[in-house]
């Protein structure tokens, strides 16, 4: 054995076993990778078929889903036909009802109607007959019983809070009366909150000097409010009420033998006062100079047609204390102010919340800025009768928070006022624009924003139209508004009156007067305002139960110069209109007695009533009157020519003003003494423009009708 042997041995015998592993391991590593390999496989397959099966349930469940879906849309499609046609069968029936009871109610009231009807011919009757029998000598059997027993009816012994209220709604010279009955009465004339506020303006002509002297010493120290309105009253009588040291309102208006010197006892003698009104006196500079001296918390100051103090006095309103409380100032008619004057205003009283200033030609833009400057609190202005104040004045306005504003009969104000209202004024409530001739449909298409608008006066703006007034009503304004008036506004028509219904749920006072272009179908649609209180439909084309049957809380109703309406518009009124207290059916030459018979056997609680040019009228209405409208205070009688003269004057004892005459109605009547039209074009004159010239209608709205 040789070393190269074993070399070669060892390297053959190592090599071999290299060889035989190396195959061994070869063969394994080739066995796993096949089995890796095949679980490889097996694993990809599964995964294959668990993401295809994943993809087919997707789809399946997206199409159950949307079956689901189309299955629940299908179901509430089902189930809203099925609500949708139980709703029509209860409205049907609803409706069907509805009409049943409106029917019953009508019949109702006709049945009433006609029951009440009877009993007033019934009662006039009886009257009648007691009145043949009041000529005989023998005592009726009321007279006997009056004689022989009466009635128990003593209110003193009523609280003294309830004595107070019914003396309350005396004047002067009734409580004076009563005093004088009998020692119980005469002690509850005597309670001292009963003389809390004395107006001696309604007995002027009556009561003497040395009586409001005594009245006044007696009770100063009880006495907060004295009215001495239009009183001629001498100048000691004046200089008593400064005894009365409670004072707090003193109105001296119209009262021409008021001076200075009155003015000078009553300040020193009542510092307290919080109104005072001034108004169409001679007062000067000197009482100017007493106001901020004596009157540090007087808050309400009327210096109305004063024109004997000049820009000097308001400049006195300065000194001492001034009267920086003062709120309310009234200025109308004092064309003496000058732009000084204003300035001087506005440093003294800076606080003003409302002013008014009416029948000031010289009063100019230049004015109210030098007036603005300081006093941004100003909410409430009045302007009538100031044909000089243009837009500028609602420029300067802008610093201030207006909530109402009044301009009447001017024509410089035009649609430039109103382009930025809603950002400059979003909290005005009261807009009258009345005979502003520059507005167009432009302004109101800018008022419609207005959230707080609940009065608006256009009337005679002869300029708007339907475009304007229904991009009005569009807008939030609509839904507050309560009073509108568009009278004289020619334009409107129809499509107005349709929107108004439709937009104007809290409506309470219309007035469309004049607007001719409206016709009865347009007209109908007021009956879907339940909530109109006051319509004024004047000079148009109304028929005779337009919107009776609806308007069951109607109280004011002016149907004047509709000539085609006849008894029939009486008749539903007295039916469905029993709250009536104002009604004016001036011009309506059909209506005849017996529908003023109606009228008075049902509306017990007329207070005003225009039946001027209503030829057709007897005496035999004014004694239907006196029976049935015992309220009646105001009762016009203009060419009604078959009522005579002696029955008038019976009438006016009954009522608080009168107006009458016999004579022939005028040519622009469009009718003869007899109800007859007249043929010849000569005789009639357009009542478009005659009949705003000879009837005057009041432009103001009933807020400040009521005040």
């Amino acid at each position: 054995m040789t070393p190269e042997l074993m070399i070669k041995a060892c390297s053959f015998y190592t090599g071999h076993l290299v060889k035989t592993h190396f195959c061994t391991w070869r063969d394994i590593t080739h066995t796993n990778q096949n089995v890796v390999l095949a679980d490889k496989m097996n694993r990809a397959v599964t995964r294959y078929n668990f993401r295809l099966q994943k993809s087919v349930f997707h789809h399946w469940h997206s199409y159950i889903e949307d079956q689901k879906e189309k299955l629940k849309n299908m179901v509430l499609r089902i189930q809203r036909i099925i609500y949708c046609h139980k709703l029509t069968i209860i409205l049907t029936k609803w409706r069907n009802r509805a009409r049943y009871k409106n029917k019953k109610k009508e019949d109702e009231l006709i049945s009433k109607h006609e029951l009440q009807l009877k009993k007033w011919r019934n009662r006039l009757l009886l009257k009648g007959a007691s009145a043949g029998k009041s000529d005989l000598p023998e005592q009726s059997s009321s007279e006997v019983c009056l004689v022989d027993e009466t009635p128990e009816c003593d209110i003193s012994q009523l609280p003294e809070r309830a004595i107070l209220q019914i003396f309350f709604y005396l004047s002067l010279k009734d409580v004076i009366i009563c005093g004088q009955v009998n020692r119980a009465w005469m002690l509850m004339t005597q309670l001292s909150s009963l003389w809390n506020a004395i107006d001696f303006s309604t007995v002027k002509h009556v009561i003497p000097d040395k009586y409001i002297v005594s009245t006044l010493q007696r009770w100063r120290l009880n006495v907060l409010r004295l009215n001495f309105r239009g009183c001629l009253l001498r100048p000691r009588t004046f200089r008593s009420a400064s005894h009365c040291r409670n004072l707090q309102e003193l109105n001296v208006s119209d009262c021409p033998t008021f001076t200075d010197e009155s003015m000078r006892h009553i300040s020193e003698g009542c510092p307290g006062v919080l109104y005072l009104n001034l108004s169409n006196t001679t007062i000067t500079n000197r009482t100017m100079r007493l106001l901020p001296r004596h009157f540090h918390n007087l808050q309400n100051l009327s210096l109305a047609y004063c024109r004997r103090f000049t820009d000097k006095g308001l400049q006195y309103l300065n000194l001492g204390n001034g009267c920086h409380k003062l709120i309310y100032l009234d200025l109308s008619g004092c064309t003496q102010i000058s732009v000084q004057g204003f300035r001087y205003i506005a440093n003294s009283c800076t606080g003003i919340l409302h002013l008014t200033i009416n029948d000031m030609p010289t009063l100019t833009d230049n004015c109210i800025k030098a007036l603005v400057e300081k006093c941004s609190h100003i909410t409430s202005m009045v302007f009538t009768g100031a044909p000089h104040i243009s837009d500028c004045t609602f420029k300067a306005l802008s610093t201030c928070k207006l909530r109402k504003i009044r301009f009447e009969g001017n024509k410089r104000i035009t649609d430039a006022s109103f382009k930025f209202i809603d950002k400059n004024y979003p909290n005005l409530s009261h807009i009258y624009m009345a005979d502003c001739k520059g507005i167009t449909d432009s302004s109101l298409r800018s008022l419609s924003p207005l959230k707080q608008l609940t009065v608006l006066n256009l009337a005679n703006c002869v300029r708007i139209g339907d475009v304007g007034l229904r991009q009005f009503l569009d807008g939030p304004a609509s839904v507050r508004i309560r009073e509108l008036n568009l009278s004289n506004c020619v334009q409107l028509s129809d499509v107005s009156v349709m929107k108004l219904s439709e937009r104007c749920p809290n409506l309470n006072y219309l007035s469309l007067r004049n607007c001719e272009h409206l016709t009865a179908q347009g007209i109908a649609y007021i009956v879907n305002i339940f909530s109109l209180v006051s319509i004024d439909l004047s000079g148009t084309d109304i028929s005779n139960e337009a919107f009776c049957k609806s308007s069951l809380m109607l109280e004011r109703l002016d149907v004047s110069y509709c000539s085609q309406l006849s008894d029939m518009i009486i008749k539903a009124l007295a039916i469905y209109c029993i709250n009536l207290t104002s009604l004016s059916i001036a011009g309506c030459p059909k209506i005849t007695d017996s529908a003023m018979e109606i009228l008075s056997a049902k509306c017990h609680y007329l207070h005003i009533l225009d039946i001027s040019g209503c030829v057709l009228l007897t005496d035999q209405i004014l004694e239907d009157l006196q029976i049935g409208c015992k309220q009646l205070r105001i009762l016009k009688m203009q060419y009604c020519t078959n009522i005579s003269k002696n029955a008038a004057e019976r009438m006016s004892s009954k009522v608080q003003q009168q107006e009458y005459n016999s004579n022939d109605p005028p040519h622009w009547f469009g009718y003869d003494r007899a109800g007859n039209p007249l043929t010849q074009p000569d005789n009639i004159t357009s009542s478009k423009g005659s009949l705003e010239l000879t009837v005057e209608k009041s432009t103001y709205s009933s807020e400040e009708e009521a005040a």
